[in-house]
C-alpha cells in the first residue's frame, strides 16, 4: 500500500506541475505531440509494427515503474534496451516509415514545389481503350493489372518490369495479360498516358484484415496504393471481377459506367478517386477489405 501511495503522491506531484507552468506554448506543444502519436497509431494500425509500438509502450512504462520504485538493476536494464533498440526500431519500422515520408511528400505543400502538373491520363480516348480491355478481360476471366501512375513516381517499380513504352490501346492490353506470354505475369504501369512498363513487380499488402477469398494480384494492388497515390484496376482470373484499389482500400464489382467515372476524373483532376469513397462501397459493406 505504501508503494502505491507513493506512486500516486508522484502522479499528483506531476500533475500539479504541468498545470502550475500552463501556457499557451505547452498547449501548443502537448497538441503537437498528440496529433504525432495520432498519426503513428493510424499509420502502424493493422500492421505487425503494431505490436511492436506495443510492446515499445510496456518497456517505457515499466522502465517508468522501476525508476520509481528504485529498482536499479532493471531499470538499467529496461534503459540500455530503450538506449540500444532505437536502430532496431528504425529497422522493423521502415516500410512504415517510408510510407509515412511518401504521404508528406505527396501533401499540397510539397507536391507543387518538387514536380509540375501531371495528368496520368491523355484524353478520353485512352479511357476508352482501357475500359474496353478490363471489359474483354473481365468477360473471359483473364487476370489483369494495370497501375496508373499519379502524382507519386514509379521508376523502381518500372524498373522492376520490362518496359514498353507505347500508346494505350485495348488490343495491347489484353495481348500483354493473355495466359502463357512472357509479359502476363505482373503489373502493366500506365504513365503520362502511355503504357510504360509490363510485368512489374509490386510489393504486397501487409494488411492483416484482407479477406481470404483475395489472391495475390489483389494484395500486390492494396500494396502499392498503400504507399503510393496510384490507382490500381485489377480484374480477377477466378471471377472475372473488375476492382480498384486507391489510397490503401478496394472497391469490387465494378463496371464499365463506373470505370468511365473513376478514369474520367483522373484525366481532369490531380484529386481523382479520393470522392469516390465517400459512399460505402460494397466490398467494405460486406467486409471483404477497406
Amino acid at each position: 500500500m505504501a508503494q502505491i501511495s507513493y506512486l500516486w503522491q508522484q502522479f499528483l506531484i506531476l500533475m500539479n506541475s504541468l498545470v502550475g507552468s500552463l501556457s499557451w506554448r505547452n498547449i501548443l506543444d502537448v497538441l503537437v505531440v498528440a496529433m504525432a502519436v495520432y498519426y503513428i497509431i493510424k499509420l502502424v494500425r493493422q500492421t505487425r509494427a503494431n505490436s511492436v509500438l506495443k510492446g515499445l509502450a510496456v518497456i517505457l512504462f515499466l522502465t517508468w515503474i522501476s525508476d520509481i520504485l528504485e529498482l536499479s538493476a532493471t531499470n538499467w536494464i529496461l534503459r540500455q534496451l530503450i538506449n540500444t533498440g532505437v536502430l532496431v526500431l528504425v529497422v522493423l519500422f521502415q516500410p512504415e516509415l517510408r510510407r509515412g515520408l511518401e504521404q508528406i511528400g505527396r501533401s499540397n505543400i510539397s507536391g507543387g514545389v518538387f514536380i509540375g502538373e501531371r495528368k496520368p491520363m491523355s484524353s478520353e480516348h485512352d479511357i476508352q481503350e482501357i475500359i474496353h480491355a478490363l471489359t474483354n478481360l473481365s468477360r473471359r476471366k483473364v487476370g489483369a493489372l494495370i497501375v496508373i501512375e499519379n502524382k507519386t513516381g514509379l521508376k523502381d517499380i518500372i524498373a522492376s518490369g520490362t518496359m514498353v513504352d507505347a500508346e494505350i490501346s485495348s488490343g495491347l492490353i489484353e495481348n500483354i495479360f493473355e495466359p502463357n506470354t512472357p509479359l502476363h505475369d505482373g503489373a502493366v504501369v500506365v504513365r503520362n498516358g502511355r503504357i510504360t512498363a509490363a510485368a512489374c513487380f509490386l510489393p504486397l499488402s501487409e494488411n492483416s484484415s484482407i479477406s481470404r477469398e483475395l489472391g495475390t494480384r489483389h494484395r500486390a494492388a492494396l500494396g502499392i496504393s498503400e504507399t503510393t497515390d496510384a490507382t490500381v484496376l485489377i480484374v480477377s482470373e477466378e471471377t472475372g471481377t473488375i476492382s480498384m484499389a486507391h489510397d490503401g482500400r478496394l472497391t469490387r464489382y465494378l463496371d464499365a459506367k463506373a470505370l468511365d467515372g473513376i478514369l474520367s476524373e483522373l484525366l481532369g483532376s490531380d484529386e481523382g478517386t479520393h470522392h469516390l469513397f465517400s459512399r460505402p462501397t460494397k466490398s467494405e459493406k460486406d467486409g471483404e477489405a477497406q
